[in-house]
């Protein structure tokens, strides 16, 4: 029974993992830039939610597409102020940038609504969801089924529509897609929002799932490995690196933690991203890179 709880939680959890881990491969697909500061994103989504609901007063329905629409825009200032301008530019400028742009959004968030952990409002039905003999709680069944439902919506729109074909074109050649008369600062605007509004949607998630804290950043940090593991431009492998790193985690929390102290909890993915690496180094679904001499 124990063992079916971590099982059930890690993989409601991994989900979410999953669905920020579909803003790094968004904008790496797009850019071949890492945007350190997705993290971030999801917690300005979180508080943003939080401040419609709780200190505005308005319902879930009108809270939450106003939350999307915020954060679409606040992807596309980042893009237009801060990422334009470094077109052309080295890539570890712009890993740089983005570093310091996390700095500044979680400043920001603390500055307006301070470091005091608030309780999420409850945005679920309250029905306890059964599955054989385990009780699922409903923020975790509903995170996990709109996170797959979003992650396969994302996977179908890369692969089959116009705009997933040509953001797949620039990440491949942006000089090619230039000649075709394609803008490559709109992929890079349209991808920016995009990496917003699914940070936003899985702030939103966790922050159902627990408290609202400062901490709800390193969210970022947290799903790198699921990146890496699942390859950095490839949407199955971050729905599969999802799950898989939030799994191992709920396993050695849950029974290893009181053995070998705690911490075991957060090692334990980058271990086992460790040992994957050594096997496949571009991640389990990752795009091997050839080069001829």
């Amino acid at each position: 029974m124990f063992l079916a709880e971590l099982l059930i939680s890690g993989i409601a959890v991994g989900s979410i993992y999953s669905l920020v881990a579909l803003g790094f491969v968004l904008i790496y697909k797009s850019t071949r830039v890492l945007n350190f500061a997705q993290g971030e994103l999801v917690l300005i989504g979180a508080f943003v939610a939080f401040a419609f609901l709780s200190q505005v007063g308005v319902g879930p329905w009108i809270a939450l597409p106003l939350t999307m629409i915020i954060s679409v825009l606040l992807g596309l200032l980042i893009e237009r102020t801060a990422l334009r301008p470094m077109i052309g530019e080295p890539v570890i400028s712009v890993i740089m940038l983005t570093i310091g742009l996390s700095s500044i959004l979680k400043g920001s968030c603390r500055a307006i609504w301070g470091s005091v952990n608030r309780p999420f409002p409850t945005i679920f039905p309250d029905t306890l969801i059964t599955i054989g003999p385990i009780s699922v709680p409903p923020p975790f069944f509903w995170s996990f089924i709109i996170s797959i439902f979003l992650l396969i919506v994302f996977a179908i729109f890369f692969k089959y529509s116009r705009l997933g074909i040509v953001m797949r074109s620039t990440a491949n050649d942006q000089t090619a897609t230039l000649s075709l008369g394609i803008s490559v600062k709109r992929v890079f605007a349209l991808s920016w929002a995009i990496a917003a509004l699914v940070g936003a949607i899985g702030g939103v998630l966790l922050g159902s799932i627990s408290v609202l804290d400062m901490n709800l950043g390193y969210i970022g940090l947290k799903v790198f490995p699921v990146v890496i593991l699942g390859g950095l431009d490839s949407i199955p492998g971050a729905i599969v690196g999802g799950i898989i790193i939030a799994v191992l985690e709920n396993l050695t929390g849950g029974y290893l933690e009181g053995i070998i102290g705690g911490g075991v909890k957060s090692v334990a993915p980058f271990v086992f991203l460790l040992f994957v690496l050594v096997i496949k180094p571009y991640g389990l679904f990752g795009t091997e890179e050839i080069e001829r001499l």
